[in-house]
Parts: structure tokens; C-alpha cells; sequence
């Protein structure tokens, strides 16, 4: 059964800043490295529904998504149509600027194609885990590094 997965990063840069990136779909691949493209499909909204390219390595598999949150300086969100996965960045002030967390969730597990994909090309359940976990971290130090380069 996948786990939930998350990943926080406290960023010295206010939530509207930290918020100007992580919303800005256009550079998720400067800063995760797992996404090659993400694409909305009209604007970027609660419902909007986006079409992605993902690697590792040198598998690629393309994926579609729709967003389920979106508020400006909070928290955004979208569900993985091929595996249910929900990806989430939330965004806390703090007293020094914002927590941003990033989150994985399988409320409602995954499908059996994306299991057996798993299983078969990346490597089984707890090593693809594994990396999503490095891949995040990477992508939350990444925005931090953006951001705080223009704070």
C-alpha cells in the first residue's frame, strides 16, 4: 500500500513570495527532478485540469492532472488521474517567513496499472517511495533557493 509522504522546508521569504513560485506551473521543472513539463490547460484555478511529463532516469511517461486547490498564499493542490496520488504545497508563515510543505497522499491508494508500472520499470513500491522522498526534498530546497535568492 503507497504512504502518504511528506516534506517541509522553512524558506526566508514571505508566503506571497514563496507563493509567486510554487504557483507558477511553467517552473515546476527548474525545481523538481521528476517533472519535465507541466501544462494547464486554460487558467490556473480550482478544477483546472493539467497535462505533465515525468522522468526518472531515462523512463518519461506522461500524466494528467486537475487542481483541486488553489488558494493564493496558502495551499495548492492537484490529483494524478492515473494514480490517484494528491500533491499538495502548503504554506505557513512563520516568524521568520513561510514553511512551505509538500506532500504526497494516497487517500484512496492507487490503481493497479500504476502499481504493476512500478513494480516493473522503477523498481517496486519502497525503492520508487524512496526516491519520490530525495525528489522532494530536492524540489523544496530548490524553491527555497530561488526564492531566497530574489527576497
Amino acid at each position: 500500500m503507497p504512504k502518504n509522504l511528506e516534506v517541509t522546508v522553512d524558506i526566508a521569504a514571505s508566503p506571497e513570495r514563496v507563493w509567486a513560485v510554487v504557483s507558477d506551473l511553467t517552473r515546476m521543472p527548474e525545481f523538481s527532478p521528476q517533472c519535465v513539463r507541466m501544462v494547464a490547460l486554460g487558467s490556473i484555478r480550482a478544477g483546472t485540469w493539467t497535462i505533465n511529463l515525468n522522468r526518472d532516469g531515462m523512463k518519461y511517461w506522461p500524466t494528467t492532472a486537475r487542481i483541486l486547490r488553489y488558494e493564493p498564499g496558502r495551499a495548492f493542490a492537484f490529483r494524478i488521474n492515473e494514480n490517484r496520488s494528491v500533491w499538495s504545497y502548503l504554506l505557513e508563515p512563520t516568524e521568520t517567513g513561510t514553511r512551505l510543505i509538500e506532500r504526497r497522499d494516497m487517500p484512496n491508494g492507487t490503481t493497479w496499472v500504476s502499481r504493476r508500472a512500478i513494480d516493473a520499470a522503477l523498481g517496486g513500491e519502497q525503492p520508487f517511495e524512496e526516491a519520490l522522498l530525495r525528489g522532494m526534498t530536492r524540489t523544496l530546497d530548490n524553491i527555497k533557493l530561488a526564492v531566497e535568492a530574489y527576497a
